[in-house]
């Protein structure tokens, strides 16, 4: 029932503060601020891309006060649309799972998805013309202990079809798991990994925070100003190059959660996650 990734939040405390960088080098434009009384958190919302970034700081005893206690500023949920959420409501309370609803959407705490960090904001599903830099948002990424146990859960809860999904592993990175793709031909999914390597980065996050949102993935046309953008503004990053012939193109930018306000973000370049999704020969020549 899911159809895209539409939103992230971002947990922080200062909103102002996490969203310059994201307007500077990205080019999100500010679309208002509310109370989101479910999390106990005042939202200041960013529309980027085809969707929104969502910056949550505590308004009083809640959720997000808990969250921003417990890890700093981190990528505190990831939000997906629906074209039938009143279906995906209804089948959410089948299963003994009552989501919030408020302002038009479900949220689910990470205690009704499993307990494994796996918090959700559901919404319904808007055609919005890309704003910035970025095209689209297509993978939020948990890091899980039990991947087959963890992907079943989700597939289950969200009425998700596995044939979609497409396992996944780097060496480089230290990780494995599955890419639980929502509809065929389209990148939109959760990446639920376990970190295979305690000496990497993600191991030692691992160790860290346990079972919990890592990072999320954005596609872009704009690979190189976002990358100028960044060196002229001294932000922390990597970019990870095309092994083309040809010279130096990048094929993944990783802004740092320094950068971010919190989380980290990668920027693949237009096709190329399709490398690792499954489908290498949709990936389009630089």
């Amino acid at each position: 029932m899911l159809k895209r990734v539409d939103r992230l939040q971002v947990v922080v405390p200062d909103r102002d503060q996490a969203a310059a960088p994201w307007a500077s080098v990205l080019g999100a434009e500010r679309e208002g601020e509310d109370r989101v009384h479910c999390l106990g958190a005042m939202r200041s919302t960013w529309r980027l891309g085809t969707g929104r970034v969502e910056f949550l700081s505590p308004d009083g005893t809640g959720m997000v006060q808990d969250a921003l206690a417990a890890r700093g500023a981190h990528l505190f949920a990831a939000g997906f649309s629906t074209d039938r959420l009143g279906a995906l409501t209804k089948h959410l309370e089948e299963l003994g799972i009552e989501p919030a609803l408020e302002a038009g959407q479900a949220f689910l705490g990470a205690g009704q998805t499993g307990g494994f960090g796996m918090q959700v904001v559901i919404s319904l599903d808007e055609e919005l013309e890309p704003v910035g830099a970025i095209d689209t948002f297509y993978e939020a990424t948990l890091l899980v202990h039990d991947v087959p146990t963890r992907v079943a859960q989700c597939a289950g809860i969200f009425d998700l079809d596995t044939d979609n999904f497409v396992p996944i592993r780097s060496a480089e990175y230290g990780y494995e798991g599955v890419l639980t793709l929502f509809r065929a031909g389209q990148l939109h999914r959760f990446e639920m990994i376990t970190p295979t390597d305690p000496q990497k980065t993600m191991g030692r996050y691992f160790a860290r925070f346990g079972e919990c949102y890592y990072m999320a993935f954005g596609e872009s046309g704009e690979l190189p100003a976002i990358e100028e953008r960044l060196k002229a503004d001294g932000l922390g990053h990597t970019v990870v190059p095309s092994n083309r012939p040809g010279g130096r193109v990048a094929d993944t930018i990783f802004l740092h959660p320094r950068t971010l306000g919190g989380m980290m973000l990668g920027i693949s370049r237009r096709t190329m996650a399709w490398q690792w999704s499954g489908r290498p020969d949709e990936v389009e020549a630089p």
